[in-house]
């Protein structure tokens, strides 16, 4: 195995045009990690914002992204839990750098799950941290259950797209906000009533909430606060840092409100997995771009208009 990989760097923060591919060293593994040979990369909205801002990352030169879909190719001391070989997916040390934009990656053995077999690497690298996010939100944090009404905002979004569908495999009725010309898709994917949030004050048409996933954050948090029913919960996934001051407002209107972080989960992959492969949940691909072309794909993210996920593929 070659001592040398490609991967997409950036020298300074600033817009898409920082991004270039460059040959660097290739990671090895340490104890209880794994390497992986990538085939996909997912694309997220974090992406972007590392870039432009740097974050937990400090300082230029590093390499975003963290959702990747391929095979084992190295296994450290200690990890029992996959072999060489094996086809897996995760997303390896989120918020802390995983450097998924790249040929080969490292990640603790326990931020991967083995990848769906009747799923392709790309569709898998679309996965992990949008559907890891849906699954922390719906399940782990509001419990969503059989007839509960959930509203999900930016239905058709990378994480939206997929917490209609886990919400609708927990039984749930869905309530989910687009555009009129995504509301077909929306009724596709499971959603039971669309809202066009263009014609209609979302806070009007859907009533008595028993949860909300708030992907847009801003004003939408406090007018999502009133849809709620006494004792339903609001989950913003863009808030994290404010969750006391969210958990605050919704106390005040007897509701209850806070933020999440997703976190790196084999078992929740597993739990998306499994609806994977019983047809009950499938990410859309909005686009997929070369990782030569990481710039590009950063562009077309950046417009907020996609449907689905946008996934870098690596050869």
């Amino acid at each position: 195995m070659t001592e040398r990989m490609l991967a997409v760097r950036q020298d300074s923060l600033g817009g898409p045009e920082v991004l270039r591919l460059a040959e660097v060293d290739r990671p090895s593994p340490g104890p209880t990690e794994v390497l992986v040979r990538v085939r996909a990369a997912g694309v997220n909205p974090v992406d972007w914002k590392v870039r432009t801002r740097g974050g937990t990352f400090g300082p230029p030169p590093f390499t975003v992204g963290w959702d990747v879909s391929g095979e084992i190719a190295e296994i450290g001391a200690g990890v029992t839990r996959f072999a060489v070989g094996d086809e897996v997916f995760g997303m390896p040390r989120f918020p802390q750098a995983a450097n998924a934009y790249a040929q080969y990656v490292t990640s603790p053995s326990r931020h991967l799950a083995r990848k769906p077999a009747g799923l392709d690497h790309v569709h898998a690298a679309a996965l992990p941290l949008a559907a890891l996010t849906a699954w922390q939100a719906l399940v782990d944090t509001a419990q969503v259950a059989e007839g509960q009404r959930v509203l999900v905002h930016a239905a058709a979004g990378g994480v939206g797209h997929l917490a209609v569908q886990i919400a609708k495999a927990r039984g749930a009725y869905v309530l989910g906000t687009a555009r009129a010309a995504k509301h077909e898709l929306l009724r596709e994917l499971g959603v039971d009533e669309p809202i066009d949030y263009t014609a209609y004050d979302f806070v009007q048409v859907a009533k008595d909430v028993d949860m909300v996933l708030d992907t847009i954050g801003g004003d939408y948090e406090d007018r999502s606060l009133h849809t709620l029913r006494p004792g339903g919960i609001l989950v913003g996934i863009l808030n994290a840092g404010s969750a006391a001051e969210t958990a605050r407002k919704a106390q005040a209107l007897g509701v209850r409100g806070t933020g999440m972080l997703v976190e790196p989960d084999h078992t929740g992959l597993e739990e998306v997995a499994a609806l994977i492969e019983a047809g009950r949940l499938r990410p859309l691909i909005a686009a997929t771009f070369p990782l030569a072309e990481a710039a590009q794909a950063h562009e077309l993210g950046e417009t907020g208009q996609t449907t689905g996920k946008i996934v870098l593929t690596v050869d």
